[in-house]
């Protein structure tokens, strides 16, 4: 352990659960919250996520056409027992048949148990877009199905496709998220066929099932691309939508609703591929 952290504070005052799901898919350290504000710590000064929330940022005020106050505080601290104070913070979780459980935990008798230490990559289950892939999940992969985890961060939906008896390739953006999950993978004895840094438009193949837990926005932009990489009759698992934005993602998809899971103001909405995408 370094002698000191960074603790950085981001404060906004709209679209605070946009930019948090932004954060999310950055940012593999556990994230606190404080009414608006939303604090992050680090053993690095994170100076290239936070110029990419910036420039995030000005995208959202491009698209709503809305001034976003944007406000980034950062204090370089001495090291002492936060990690510690952060672990107590957390707890299992169980999601229908999956347990999800940091390391200094055990498994669950007669579930499924998933770990993932949260200190170390976000996708703990404790987030209601995570909760409700997990449950979709659980109703929709068959044993021998092939999966693709677009946006795979901690790996979380992927190993639990794998122990539902899928084939299971991964993707990211982010290398870091990529090195995390694979590690991810190891300590739960699981295994992907694929993996690569980039996004579905980066598929060799189609697939029985897509899962995608993402900002709004980034699906939006990607739904051609995600549409192509599954099997006609295939089911698409899109998740990080925040409910005001559910139409607008909908409508950008125009593919039949199976199902949507909702909890508070978070939707996974499950839909089927009808084939013949441009």
């Amino acid at each position: 352990m370094q002698e000191y952290y960074y603790e950085t504070s981001i404060t906004v005052d709209k679209f605070r659960d946009e930019i948090e799901s932004f954060l999310m898919d950055h940012f593999y350290n556990g994230i606190e919250e404080r009414g608006n504000t939303l604090i992050l710590r680090s053993e690095d000064p994170l100076s290239s996520t936070l110029k990419k929330l910036e420039e995030y940022v000005k995208s959202l005020e491009e698209i709503f056409d809305e001034t976003i106050s944007l406000k980034i505080e950062q204090e370089k601290k001495r090291n002492s027992d936060w990690i510690e104070k952060f672990k107590k913070s957390i707890t299992p979780v169980e999601v229908g048949e999956f347990y999800i459980y940091p390391g200094w935990y055990e498994p669950k008798e007669g579930k499924i148990s998933i770990q993932i230490d949260p200190a170390l990559a976000f996708g703990s289950g404790h987030h209601e877009t995570t909760r409700g892939c997990l449950l979709a999940l659980q109703k929709y992969v068959k044993k021998g199905d092939s999966v693709l985890d677009v946006g795979t961060g901690s790996g979380i939906l992927a190993i639990a496709a794998t122990k539902l008896g899928a084939d299971v390739d991964i993707c990211d953006t982010d290398e870091l998220a990529i090195k995390e999950a694979k590690k991810n993978f190891a300590l739960n004895s699981a295994e992907f066929q694929h993996a690569w840094i980039g996004s579905a438009a980066n598929a060799k193949k189609k697939y029985d099932i897509v899962i995608a837990n993402i900002v709004a926005d980034v699906l939006m932009m990607i739904a051609r691309d995600l549409k192509n990489a599954t099997n006609e009759g295939g089911i698409l698992i899109l998740s990080g939508i925040i409910e005001k934005y559910r139409d607008k993602v909908y409508e950008k998809f125009a593919l039949p609703l199976v199902e949507e899971i909702q909890e508070g103001e978070w939707i996974t909405m499950i839909l089927q591929n009808r084939g013949a995408n441009e």
